[in-house]
């Protein structure tokens, strides 16, 4: 079975999925090991890691799609691709499918933001029309080599338009062929359980948990009964190891030394074993002369 099939399963089953974000083939390799079945690769994190500056558009395709390329080669589970605009129009949108799906992506991500894009969380976001993101979610459905590639429509319009113009968006982008829908940034609950009611039953529906974000943090067991389908965390990965990095640095710098900081990181043999090590040296012996 295709990693994008499995993507569609665990779409259709019961309940939710929970996929959190990754930044390269190592944090990919741990949401694999932790058992979870679906990871998603934001754009947000493909930034702040490889070129070190926000989400406001700087990335190139070509980045994105060799961070999906090394992922894929790594692991075997689904995950989805935030392809932010599709880096153009209509036929950049085509050629963006064509060459992520090749890579390795299961489900790519489009949004109806200008570019350059930014954060959904960012504010001074601008929309191109209901019609031409219409005409790209089309694009995404006809390039697709694979039927089961999930494509995913992203409307950033509460911020810019106001909630009923999100939900007038969202029918267009269902009506288009989108098979997940992703209303970015619900300011509320009454929003987020508006969204769950009116399209949960219609199409998987993403929640996006962004922590100091617009939208109020709520437990995925909640967001599923809400009708959320899919709940991402897409930048939580990149907090969590700044951090950790950060009080490292602050150690060395003060200590000279990582002795009050060894408890809380891998050695030498602990990291190798999460790597595979000694199984990839094993299976070279084969090829030993």
């Amino acid at each position: 079975m295709s990693h994008a099939k499995r993507l569609r399963q665990l779409l259709s089953r019961p309940g939710g999925v929970i996929a959190p974000g990754m930044f390269d083939a190592l944090t990919g390799l741990l949401i694999q090991q932790h058992g979870f079945e679906c990871a998603y690769l934001g754009g947000a994190s493909i930034s702040y890691t490889r070129i070190a500056q926000p989400d406001i558009g700087l990335t190139s395709f070509a980045e994105v799609a060799q961070v999906v390329a090394q992922i894929r080669e790594r692991i075997e589970i689904p995950f989805v691709v935030d392809a932010d605009t599709g880096f153009g129009n209509a036929l950049n949108v085509q050629r963006t499918v064509t060459v992520l799906e090749r890579m390795g992506a299961s489900g790519i991500q489009l949004e109806d933001q200008t570019s350059p894009k930014r954060c959904g969380h960012l504010a001074g976001k601008a929309l191109i029309s209901t019609a031409e993101m219409a005409g790209k979610i089309s694009a995404a459905i006809d390039a697709r080599g694979d039927d089961d590639t999930v494509i995913v429509a992203r409307t950033d319009a509460i911020a810019v338009e106001g909630f009923d113009a999100a939900r007038a968006r969202a029918d267009a982008y269902v009506a288009a062929g989108a098979d997940v829908l992703f209303v970015e940034a619900p300011e509320n609950e009454q929003q987020m359980a508006q969204l769950g009611a009116e399209f949960g039953a219609r199409i998987p529906l993403i929640a996006n948990m962004v922590e100091g974000g617009r939208t109020p943090l709520k437990p995925a067991d909640e967001l599923f009964a809400l009708g959320f389908k899919l709940v991402i965390y897409p930048g939580a990965m990149v907090r969590v190891l700044v951090s950790a990095a950060k009080d490292y640095l602050a150690v060395l710098h003060k200590d000279g030394s990582t002795a009050a900081v060894r408890g809380r990181m891998l050695n030498f043999g602990e990291l190798n074993d999460v790597l595979g090590t000694d199984t990839l040296l094993e299976h070279g012996k084969r090829f030993d002369p």
